[in-house]
């Protein structure tokens, strides 16, 4: 690499968004770098999505050992070691990462480590790293150094039992009690987590309902899990003020006026995240934002010409899966190669158990709208796969137009959601209708047989139920 090298795309950020940008670019014949501050991968791969569903597998594993007598299977005992399952899910983001840096090589993307500063139109700089203080030239620059956890400002964030996500990730004892502030999908995947392995779980979320984003019913299903489980719930419920120590933290809650307290070893912060926007651009650049993260316009391009931006860095929603959509549409719109598209329809996932899966609209939101709207139901207790594997909590829920059977929205919670979301996505970009879903034969027994009972019990239709 040599400073005299001017680049087609200069990609800041190396997660689901920069690498594939990065990558796609590259694919198009251009002439690409890809400045990261560590190994590529982003917080999606090393300190989010990758890691978490490694340590979630972990607790799914201990869980099926211990309901063993389930399936006529004994087994005398069953231990776990907290270290081992937390250095498993280190190893699993290693392998990837190194799969990523692979691809760099195989696509001839130049991987720059450090922290990238865009100073002026076409131009970058190195600010941290073994390259410090190089300048590099770009006819486009794509920024996609995405988000970082939200902390709280009056808590002390360098104490060691107030984690957010990052720090949770790098536990090496299990935490004896844990509040979790937040029941989004990260702090519903941790709870789920840490309360497998026995850790005293309390969620505090301020809105109504447990995963507010979803639809009320798929909520209120896993609340009736989680309560099931062990995990007690606040919903509704502030947090008032938060005292730590040495030996663990106090909660001050108020529901509706109606004050308590909690107290644990440990407090989890899961309360959103923040634009990563630190030193990224020099004083000379001056981009548009909007609610503090940067605005762009249909192709992805800013203000400022020739500098674009994908991913969590330009707002909601905040999904690695998005954010490599967006990324790929807008270095196809730079070079020509398609027109970009702007996210429309996207599944939102949640990985606890039961696991929980949406795209489309919810319930709510089509009343909001005024839409008149049809609803189909199918328990997975009537699916015989969901029985057989011991997995037959929850159920699809498909909501339709009134008149036309157009698909407007999907909510799963119960066993492989996470999966099965796939094919109602697919329905909705192709816009077809619950008719279209319900005449495709399902191979049986299979949980997806719960998406074709879901379309034809709009009609009343569902032969088993």
């Amino acid at each position: 690499m040599s400073e005299d090298i001017t680049y087609d795309l200069i990609v800041i950020g190396g997660g689901p968004a920069g690498y594939a940008g990065a990558i796609r670019a590259a694919q198009l014949g251009k002439k690409v770098a890809c400045i990261e501050m560590e190994r590529p991968g982003g917080t999606c791969l090393n300190w989010g999505c990758i890691p978490t569903k490694a340590l979630l597998k972990g607790a799914e594993v201990y869980q099926e050992i211990k309901h063993a007598a389930d399936y006529g299977i004994k087994v005398d005992s069953v231990s776990f070691d907290f270290a081992a399952v937390m250095g498993r899910s280190r190893k699993v983001s290693d392998n990837m990462a190194g799969g990523i840096g692979f691809l760099f090589k195989k696509n001839k993307v130049d991987h720059i480590v450090g922290k990238g500063r865009v100073i002026a139109t076409g131009m970058v700089e190195i600010t941290e790293g073994a390259q410090k203080g190089k300048f590099y030239k770009a006819k486009n620059i794509l920024l996609a150094t995405g988000c970082k956890p939200r902390r709280l400002p009056d808590v002390d964030h360098s104490n060691p039992r107030v984690l957010t996500s990052f720090e949770a990730l790098q536990l090496k004892e299990k935490p004896e009690s844990i509040v979790v502030l937040g029941a989004g999908a990260i702090g519903m995947e941790f709870a789920y987590f840490l309360n497998t392995f026995g850790t005293k779980v309390t969620v505090v979320e301020m809105k109504p309902n447990l995963l507010p984003v979803e639809d009320e019913e798929v909520s209120a299903a896993v609340e009736r899990a989680f309560k099931k489980q062990g995990i007690v719930a606040h919903t509704g419920t502030k947090s008032e003020k938060i005292e730590t120590s040495a030996t663990g933290v106090k909660v001050h809650l108020d529901k509706d006026g109606v004050k308590s307290v909690v107290e644990a070893s440990h407090l989890l912060v899961a309360i959103g995240i923040t634009p990563y926007l630190d030193g990224l651009l020099g004083s000379a650049v001056k981009l548009d934002l909007e609610k503090g993260y940067i605005k762009v316009n249909d192709s992805y391009q800013t203000n400022v010409p020739g500098i674009y931006a994908a991913g969590d860095i330009i707002g909601p929603p905040w999904l690695a899966h998005v954010a490599t959509f967006e990324a790929i549409n807008a270095v196809n719109g730079m070079f020509g190669a398609s027109k970009p598209k702007r996210v429309k329809n996207f599944p939102g996932c949640t990985y606890c158990q039961p696991q929980v899966a949406s795209v489309g609209l919810t319930e709510r939101a089509c009343k909001e709208k005024g839409l008149e709207y049809k609803v189909g139901k199918f328990p997975f207790t009537a699916s015989g796969k969901a029985v057989a594997i011991n997995h037959a909590e929850g159920f699809v829920k498909v909501i339709t137009g009134k008149k036309y059977g157009e698909i407007l929205g999907a909510h799963i919670v119960g066993p492989e959601a996470t999966e099965l979301i796939a094919e109602y996505g697919l329905a909705l970009d192709a816009e077809l209708t619950v008719d279209d879903i319900h005449a495709t034969i399902h191979a049986h027994p299979t949980l997806s047989e719960a998406l074709a009972e879901a379309a034809a019990a709009v009609h009343g239709e569902a032969i088993h139920i």
